[in-house]
């Protein structure tokens, strides 16, 4: 039995009269979460229809892990959507699709907060300027250290 105060009135509460007051709310609740999973089962839906052909579903847990408080857009959202941004050695106009940034995310191990700086010429450009570089500096090693063995006793 439980005592409920009202207008400073005492009154005694049954255990049966408890548990309906109980099964009422829960019934309620259970009413309320369903309303809240049709409507998210539905903006779902609607996001999954409005998906154009360059964007790509978000796979979170192939995402590579980071220590930030913070989450991506593009995880947020669900998808990747094209994004504009110039070249930073050419100075032309690119876009970075969708399906290009889940390949980078995704498959490449990306990190999650870095973003296309150069298009694809310009980026084959640099990757066989820094081989060419590497190259010269390991044949630099290599010739001092065939020097040194020569001239040390």
């Amino acid at each position: 039995m439980y005592a409920m105060v009202q207008d400073s009135t005492l009154h005694l509460i049954s255990n049966r009269l408890r548990a309906a007051e109980m099964a009422a709310r829960n019934t309620a609740g259970v009413r309320l979460a369903r309303r809240r999973e049709a409507l998210q089962s539905r903006l779902a839906s609607a996001h999954e229809a409005a998906l154009v052909k360059s964007q790509a579903k978000v796979n979170a847990q192939r995402l590579r892990p980071d220590n930030s408080y913070s989450t991506p857009d593009y995880v947020l959202r669900g998808y990747y959507v094209d994004r504009p941004f110039t070249c930073r050695d050419c100075g032309k106009p690119q876009v970075w699709t969708g399906t290009q940034q889940k390949w980078w995310y995704e498959t490449a191990g990306g990190g999650v907060w870095t973003m296309a700086t150069r298009c694809r010429v310009c980026r084959r450009r640099e990757r066989e300027r820094r081989d060419e570089a590497r190259r010269v500096h390991r044949e630099g090693v290599a010739g001092n250290k065939k020097r040194s063995i020569k001239t040390d006793p």
